[in-house]
């Protein structure tokens, strides 16, 4: 703005030109036009001088490279004007999240909010336990935030969601400092809406949730407990929030790039993929592709913890900030569990115990098939197998695990075992707890889980683990050398049952020997510890006094 004067002057602060938002959008548009148009227009007048030039002599070849000029460029045009919409998007969605955070500013709301991403947060397994411990943990440090949680549980209300936190994992939280912000997208992120590309469609579709989530909510720090990763550029570069995650594990690995590449079939590997070579080598490509834009938006956190040694590893290798990246292993509550007595040694029963969500990775058809392997060891000893009992205890999400417990029941009668499998199918943390005390032995399945919660609370519960050689209980739970012994690892069904029947065989000395040692073990898996370090972790972006 220039005055009439022949001199120039600088206007005062109430003459000065406002430009607003959607203004700015505008005029930036309007620029990107124009430079687009003239750089149509030299293509144009490029053509016509080649066209002049050659005349009707131009040969067929010069008239088909002419057109495939024309096409390139049409669709680098229609390529541009996408990107500039996307752009223009982006501007406007970042212009309306700073100005609904400067309004709430401006009503002298000075508190900070802080906005926990947990689309399933009334789910009840290890996960939600580091949810709600996580928000204790900052109930109890900080007085001056306020305390969202962002979940797709729409048909529980406020009330439902704290009681069942507070029954199912022995908490005591101040449910006024704890609001909830529905998401009615959560469908997006479900597995089975993905029959194919199922990482890359889940990924897409949290982004999705994330726009919803920021649009409800503008908070100043976000702290996703769950691993969705592609919602981290969401909050950070339109939301201008910072990023806190704890990953329970990476959504892709190395370990499931080399199952692809030695062809096999898992959940995650259909076998018509791991059977046809050319469909191996695209899903080789792809997960390759998908770890790159994987490792870019998980560098946008501001702090990230990770819950094993394993996890470490990975997210180490595909994100590589090691300077912000910190192991915090998940709360147990292994002090309460730590004080049971076990009603075992009076039960009529040898109780097998298996806790752990429905879900696919859990792998619990490969429990059943232990099961059967057992039966085949005890052949000789009939008495001894009737005297056992594998109790499946787990949580459902949704209809899907339900149907998934369904299919298992059936399992267990094709394999003739519904005499010796009991399911049960979201039980309270009581009734949980009597099942600690009346079993003797714990099973866990999954390959390369992740860390493993259900494992130290079966030891800390007293219970003689086996568990899969593999990830979080190789790494960090179980020791089997002999003198430090803490439990046993298998690798496959007959694996599983060599190590049961090893453990029906012990004398009960060395079975004691083995379960104190484990309880031994466990403190540095328990609450108070998992509290310490998580606040050391997201600490130095709660106490920063300016955000994005």
């Amino acid at each position: 703005i220039t005055s009439s004067s022949s001199t120039s002057s600088v206007p005062s602060s109430s003459s000065r030109i406002k430009f607003y938002p959607a203004a700015v959008a505008r005029k930036q548009t309007r620029k990107i036009n124009k430079y687009v148009e003239f750089q149509l227009e030299k293509v144009k007048f490029c053509i016509f001088l080649v066209q002049k030039v050659f005349g009707n002599v131009c040969s067929v070849k010069t008239s088909k490279m002419i057109c495939l000029c024309s096409l390139i460029y049409v669709l680098l045009f229609i390529g541009s004007f996408c990107l500039i919409g996307l752009l223009t998007v982006f501007l406007l969605l970042r212009l309306l999240i700073r100005n609904q955070k400067n309004k709430r500013r401006c009503n002298n709301d000075n508190d900070k909010y802080v906005a926990l991403f947990h689309p399933y947060c009334n789910a009840g397994g290890g996960g939600e336990r580091v949810l709600w411990c996580a928000v204790r943990a900052l109930q109890n440090k900080y007085d001056g935030i306020k305390l969202y949680i962002y979940t797709g549980d729409l048909e529980a209300t406020k009330k439902e969601i704290l009681d069942k936190a507070e029954r199912t994992f022995n908490l005591s939280l101040d449910t006024k400092n704890i609001n909830f912000v529905y998401l009615k997208r959560r469908k997006w992120v479900e597995a089975s809406r993905y029959p194919y590309f199922t990482l890359l469609g889940q990924s897409i579709g949290s982004m999705v949730l994330a726009m919803e989530a920021l649009l409800n909510l503008q908070p100043d720090v976000y702290i996703d407990t769950m691993g969705y990763a592609f919602t981290y550029p969401i909050f950070c570069y339109i939301g201008g929030c910072k990023i806190g995650c704890y990953t329970h594990y990476p959504t892709i690995s190395t370990d499931m790039l080399r199952r692809v590449q030695a062809n096999v079939s898992a959940y995650n590997n259909r076998s018509i993929v791991a059977k046809n070579p050319f469909a191996t080598w695209i899903k080789i490509v792809y997960y390759r592709i998908f770890s790159k834009i994987y490792g870019m938006v998980g560098r946008c956190a501001d702090t990230i913890m990770v819950n094993s040694t394993w996890t470490e590893n990975h997210i180490l290798s595909l994100w590589d900030v090691p300077y912000k990246t910190h192991r915090v292993y998940p709360p147990c509550e292994v002090s309460h569990l730590k004080k049971l007595q076990s009603l075992a040694s009076g039960h009529e029963k040898i109780v097998i115990l298996s806790v752990g969500q429905f879900r696919p990775e859990k792998d619990h058809p490969l429990q059943l098939q232990a099961m059967y392997e057992l039966r085949t060891l005890l052949n000789n000893d009939e008495a001894l197998w009737n005297r056992l009992r594998l109790m499946i205890v787990g949580s459902c999400r949704d209809e899907e695990d339900r149907e998934r417990v369904k299919n298992m029941q059936d399992f267990a009668k094709h394999l003739s075992l519904e005499n010796s499998v009991e399911f049960r199918v979201n039980v309270s943390y009581q009734e949980l707890i009597q099942c600690y005390q009346v079993a003797q032995i714990g099973l866990h399945a999954m390959w390369n889980e992740h860390f493993g919660i259900s494992v130290v609370d079966c030891m800390a519960a007293g219970l003689i683990m086996v568990a899969n050689k593999s990830g979080g209980p190789q790494m960090d739970i179980i020791e089997t050398s002999e003198g430090s012994q803490t439990g046993y690892l298998a690798v496959d069904a007959y694996d599983y049952a060599r190590c049961i029947a090893t453990i029906l065989y012990n004398g009960r000395e060395y079975n004691n020997k083995i379960r104190q040692a484990a309880r031994a073990s466990v403190d540095r898996f328990s609450e108070q510890e998992f509290e310490n370090g998580f606040l050391r972790a997201i600490s130095p972006i709660l106490d920063e006094k300016e955000f994005r």
